[in-house]
């Protein structure tokens, strides 16, 4: 492993003299004088009753603080996202960097390795026990992931290698691992697939995988509305549940990407077309009516757009487009929808308010929505009742995007703030901002 952890130096001090950060990570590459390096900062804000914020107290942060500061090589990439389509192949970059968040729970996810903190109920953070940590903390139980997802009680980890690990309450069967009890350790899914595994998303009952060979893979709950893709019986567990994984057969394309909502389930190809399935009573679907369908459909209004990410709340959608247009549909009584008005929308409609701004990262909270454009700038509507849209004095239900802004304080020789990916829980958020001086 190529990577060096360190306590706070004088030096790296400097980088993040606003707060105390719980951890630095530098990275070797970066501290040659021949490679010039790029500082990548982690913010957290909202409620923190669990220490799902990281500073180390319950506390409510109105707005985005400083939790760590990280010295990358400047050829850092992001880690994959669920629900993005993959990146052009390139040359490999290295070290990957990315933050995930459950409902109550946080991971940051750097050239690897992986630190977790928040609520540990039923062992969600994988440490072995069932202890919340205020504080982000190293997991030893992993090493060489390739991309992080977080659900409601459990966790899940795609590895360099291509293999899914999964953690936390068993209940659902969201874990995979055909028993429905409780895994305080990061544990492998031994699923039926054939190669490796390019994808992996989870929600607060279900997870899907996608494989290198544009197979989809579904485990955990189906409560008859169909979200698994498998058929309407739902599976043998409580709950109807399905406590391994199955291939979705009724898939007739190959995918490349998989988004969990809270009953329902979106997929993208390759060329970007949005199939989707499950719970439909508020226009999740997107098809103009409320019939709930196992069966993978496409979504008829968008057959040709190309959608290039996709992410899911409890009852809402948001769809990104190559030309950086965010498309929202679904449930809109918190302002999730970001149209200016807490009415579901039947099917895909573009956000009128970021029309003037060309978006390139899309997410969602349980009723919250976030969307980052080409220039760095962060905007996100919907609930605000925990402080979790990151701008004070909002009403509880923010209908438009609002800009969130970023203090200065006493760090300003490190530059603006380039907001470069956002993840959200329930009642919190956190973002990756890189640091760009202006004579950069």
């Amino acid at each position: 492993m190529h990577h060096h952890l360190r306590r706070p130096s004088s030096f790296l001090r400097r980088l993040s003299t606003t707060t105390t950060s719980s951890f630095i990570y530098t990275h070797p590459e970066s501290q040659s004088t021949h490679q010039p390096s790029s500082t990548v900062q982690i913010l957290t804000w909202g409620r923190g009753s669990s220490g799902q914020l990281g500073g180390g107290k319950e506390e409510i942060r109105f707005y985005p603080t400083l939790l760590s500061s990280l010295l990358l090589p400047r050829t850092f990439s992001l880690s994959p996202t669920p629900g993005r389509l993959p990146a052009a192949a390139g040359p490999a970059s290295g070290v990957e960097v990315g933050v995930s968040c459950g409902l109550f729970h946080s991971a940051a996810l750097v050239d690897g390795r992986v630190w977790v903190w928040g609520k540990g109920d039923g062992g969600r953070l994988g440490l072995g026990d069932e202890r919340s940590l205020f504080e982000p903390s190293p997991n030893p139980n992993l090493e060489e992931v390739r991309s992080l997802a977080l659900g409601g009680l459990h966790s899940a980890a795609l590895t360099r290698a291509g293999e899914a690990l999964t953690w936390g309450y068993g209940g659902f069967g969201a874990l995979g691992h055909s028993v429905y009890h409780r895994e305080l350790l990061p544990r492998l899914v031994n699923g039926p697939w054939n190669g490796t595994l390019s994808h992996l998303a989870t929600s607060g009952a279900h997870t899907a995988a996608v494989t290198d060979s544009g197979e989809l893979y579904t485990w955990g709950r189906d409560e008859g509305d169909g979200r698994l893709g498998l058929g309407s019986g739902g599976g043998p567990g409580e709950g109807g549940s399905l406590g391994t994984p199955s291939k979705v057969k009724a898939l007739p394309v190959p995918v490349v990407s998989v988004c969990c909502g809270g009953f329902f389930t979106m997929v993208l190809t390759a060329e970007g077309q949005l199939w989707n399935w499950g719970a439909n009573s508020n226009f999740e679907l997107g098809r103009g009516n409320t019939v709930s369908s196992w069966r993978p459909q496409p979504i008829p209004s968008l057959q040709d757009v190309r959608i290039i990410q996709i992410a899911a709340g409890g009852y809402h959608c948001l769809a990104l487009t190559e030309k950086g247009e965010v498309l929202s549909w679904g449930h809109g009584g918190h302002g999730q929808l970001g149209h200016g008005s807490t009415q579901k929308q039947k099917v895909p409609l573009a956000i009128e308010a970021l029309a003037q701004e060309h978006i390139v990262y899309i997410a969602c909270g349980g009723s919250s929505s976030a969307a980052i454009s080409d220039k760095g700038k962060l905007f996100m509507w919907g609930n605000a009742g925990d402080c979790q849209l990151g701008v004070p004095g909002l009403p509880e239900v923010q209908s438009l995007p609002v800009e969130v802004k970023f203090l200065m304080d006493d760090d300003e020789e490190l530059g603006s703030h380039h907001v470069l990916s956002v993840a959200v829980g329930a009642s919190h958020a956190m973002c990756l901002v890189s640091r760009q001086p202006s004579h950069a």
